[in-house]
């Protein structure tokens, strides 16, 4: 089962509001996305713990729906 680009970056807003975000499909399978999340949430976090919050913020889609994503974090 694949996800829509526009589903994951309403998912991360949701996550992150103040997040600025960057999704790109990197194969065009609605499988494979990259993405930059710069957000102030993750301020003070390894990058473990602002990955696990991102994972978090996908309610359960990633490794079911979503099969992979590259992701890139920063502290706003």
């Amino acid at each position: 089962m694949a996800i829509k680009q526009e589903e994951i970056e309403q998912l991360l807003k949701e996550g992150f509001p103040d997040a600025d975000i960057q999704i790109q499909d990197l194969a065009g399978d609605d499988n494979h996305f990259s993405a930059k999340i710069v957000s102030s949430a993750f301020k003070g976090k390894s990058r473990v713990q602002q990955h696990q919050m991102v994972y978090s913020s996908l309610k359960g889609k990633m490794g079911t729906d979503l099969h992979a994503l590259a992701l890139t974090t920063e502290e706003k």
